[in-house]
């Protein structure tokens, strides 16, 4: 045999041990890089192409990412298809990725659903330099128009007297509560937007909340959340053709109100929210400046944003503490004994916050319980971050789960029952709680906390001062159902309520 037949022969043996070397090396410098960086978090295995979504209830994914949570920790990993998500559970976590680590967790992740109602601009589904102005501009000016100041208060009361005309022209007969809730609610918002609060008879302002209403329902529609995994599917979801429907008429509408704002803008009187952008960009274009970020679509969308939250949360939470009371006759009676007591039957004010304990108490718990936003909104890493010793790459969604803190175990002795004593130390005098984070936390907190707050303290205690609630006629406390319809936000299901004059 030649020389030459010997080298061919032993060049298989030469090639497989050369790429036998560079595998080695190869996972010598993963192994490295893996270290330097941390382990990534665990988590089940996912499927190809499905991820984990075979063992997501996708009605109600928050239980199931609180399930995992028990098994895989405070940090782990799930796959929504092929995205794989962080899902950080806990309030401690929580709270330590949104307020210590705000920078590398403050970005939004922009879902494929948002993105179509967003386009990107506005306050809440967008990032960047215009996030930040705009979430800016809208804090300053909801602060210089008295969010959460006297002039609010007065605009509150104004609509609890409202509301409570609806309530007494059911004279006791059962009723749902849905619509007149939030159109009050609403009312707050828009005459903070727009300057003006509109008749509940109006039949564009009833339009305008019953479409926020269906889009908040539809967005947590297990169709959407497999249409923000899958885009492709676009075309086949009827519910994505059926929320675009409905946001492209809002958005219409809402460039209508803004044209006529415009018409009679008086920058020295400023009405609202509307007023206070036209100015700022008109103020911006005579002095020679570049108005970049105040344009037509972050001024629609800002507004779209603001109605759309300001009308749903307050409202749905509002909804849960009726139905509680309705479900837990015992705690109305304290919650109406304190009132009589404390306030009689004069208007309610914000300063009698402090000397109405157990009322407060019964709100702080219905917001804890009824969970309304159980996911939050999804986040999304700015940066490589590593985080309780898992390494946690740029770009990565991130899921703040709320219910997990609203309902930890180690931070509330019963959090899965209705109980008032959570805010109350054993002399009753209200007690603030930690792991109380139902507007979330860090940059991306709810920008409207202060008159959420308000309004959800001037409304409840007003109809409870006005009306006893209780189920309708056949229905006994225990028939109500407690469990939520499914939606982006946590509402109560269809139900109905008696609300009996106590005046």
């Amino acid at each position: 045999m030649s020389v030459l037949d010997s080298v061919v022969l032993q060049t298989p043996s030469l090639v497989t041990l050369l790429g036998t070397v560079v595998f080695l090396m190869l996972l010598y410098l993963l192994s490295c890089s893996s270290q330097e960086q941390g382990k990534d978090p665990p988590g089940p295995r996912p499927l190809p192409l499905l991820g984990n979504l075979l063992m997501l209830d996708l009605k109600r994914p928050y239980q199931t990412l609180c399930d995992l949570s028990k098994k895989y920790g405070s940090v782990f990993k799930i796959h929504f298809g092929p995205q794989k998500v962080v899902v950080l559970a806990g309030y401690k976590t929580v709270k330590e990725a949104l307020v210590n680590h705000a920078e590398e967790f403050g970005d939004r992740d922009i879902t494929p659903i948002f993105q179509d109602l967003n386009n990107g601009h506005g306050i809440l589904f967008s990032n960047g330099d215009s996030w930040k102005e705009m979430r800016r501009f809208a804090f300053t000016t909801l602060k210089n128009l008295g969010m959460g100041k006297k002039i609010s208060e007065e605009k509150i009361i104004e609509e609890c007297g409202n509301l409570i005309e609806v309530f007494e022209k059911h004279e006791g007969k059962a009723f749902d509560t849905n619509q007149p809730v939030n159109y009050a609610v609403s009312n707050i918002i828009s005459a903070i937007v727009f300057g003006d609060r509109f008749d509940y008879s109006d039949p564009k302002f009833k339009a305008m909340v019953d479409r926020a209403t269906e889009i908040v329902c539809l967005l947590g529609s297990p169709t959407i959340q497999l249409y923000n995994t899958f885009p492709w599917m676009g075309p086949f979801v009827w519910n994505q053709r059926r929320i675009m429907k409905l946001s492209n008429i809002d958005t219409e509408e809402i460039k209508d109100l803004i044209g006529s704002l415009k018409e009679t803008l008086n920058p020295q009187m400023c009405r609202g929210f509307v007023d206070s952008f036209l100015a700022r960009r008109q103020n911006l274009e005579e002095s020679g400046s570049v108005a970049s970020f105040y344009h037509d679509d972050n001024m629609v969308y800002s507004v779209a944003n603001l109605f759309a939250a300001g009308t749903d949360t307050t409202g749905t939470t509002l909804r849960w503490g009726l139905l509680f009371m309705a479900k837990y006759p015992h705690i109305q009676d304290q919650v109406q004994e304190e009132i009589s007591n404390v306030i009689g039957s004069r208007q309610v004010l914000v300063e009698d916050r402090k000397n109405l304990p157990y009322t407060d108490a019964v709100i702080h718990e219905t917001q804890r319980l009824a969970n309304i936003v159980p996911m939050s909104i999804s986040h999304i890493t700015s940066r490589d971050v590593t985080f309780q010793g898992y390494f946690i790459k740029k770009g990565t969604s991130v899921i703040p789960l709320l219910t997990s803190v609203l309902q930890d175990e180690s931070e509330w002795e019963s959090p899965h029952t209705f109980n008032p004593a959570h805010f109350l130390d054993d002399n009753g005098k209200f007690v603030k709680r930690d792991a109380f984070m139902p507007f979330s936390a860090g940059r991306r907190a709810c920008p409207g906390e202060g008159l959420a707050r308000m309004e959800l303290f001037l409304f409840f205690t007003s109809l409870l001062q006005h009306f006893r609630f209780s189920p309708p006629p056949g229905v006994t406390e225990d028939d109500l159902d407690l469990t939520p319809a499914v939606g982006f936000t946590l509402v109560p299901s269809p139900h109905q309520l008696c609300a009996v004059s106590r005046v």
